[in-house]
């Protein structure tokens, strides 16, 4: 049996028309898609999972390492304020005290008295505490006053400390 003209016109139509649609057609550049964008975010996700406790953890180790340097720079800070004001208040609180004058050994033995025994009844204790008690805010405001070329820490500050001494052993009025 032998294929008609007619039976081979039609094969060949149907091959060409098949060999021209894109379905069959031999590809000439060979693409190939990816889904990168699904994948720089799960990238994205692994870093930052890394990255954030590892950045608070350097946070905290460096909030750490200032606490303690701050809290002495503010506690230093707060100790000589607390000096000055119980120092000018003392000043003006004791009779023959002038503020911008040398003070004598007597008075500045009151004037110390006098700013210690207002820096126990009005400031904080724990700042009281971090001055060195009355014993160390006596030296400091003694260091604070200008005194004779005679005072000495052997002959001003026992008169004051002698003083608090006998003020707290005294009953209070009230």
């Amino acid at each position: 049996m032998r294929p008609s003209p007619l039976v081979l016109a039609g094969l060949a139509a149907l091959l060409s028309s098949c060999a021209a649609s894109p379905c069959m057609a031999s590809p000439t550049d060979a693409t190939v898609l990816l889904p990168w964008g699904d994948g720089a975010i799960a990238l994205a996700h692994l870093i930052t999972a890394f990255l954030v406790p590892l950045a608070i953890t350097a946070a905290t180790a460096a909030v750490a390492r200032i606490a303690g340097p701050l809290q002495v720079l503010i506690t230093t800070s707060l100790v000589e304020r607390l000096v000055r004001n119980v120092g000018d208040y003392a000043i003006n609180a004791v009779a023959g005290a002038v503020r911008g004058r040398t003070l004598s050994v007597p008075v500045g033995s009151a004037v110390i008295a006098q700013a210690v025994q207002r820096a126990l009844d009005q400031a904080p204790a724990w700042l009281v505490t971090a001055a060195g008690g009355a014993e160390g805010l006596a030296e400091k405001v003694f260091r604070s006053l200008p005194l004779d070329e005679e005072a000495t820490t052997g002959n001003t500050l026992p008169p004051a400390l002698d003083t608090l001494r006998t003020g707290r052993d005294r009953p209070s009025p009230t």
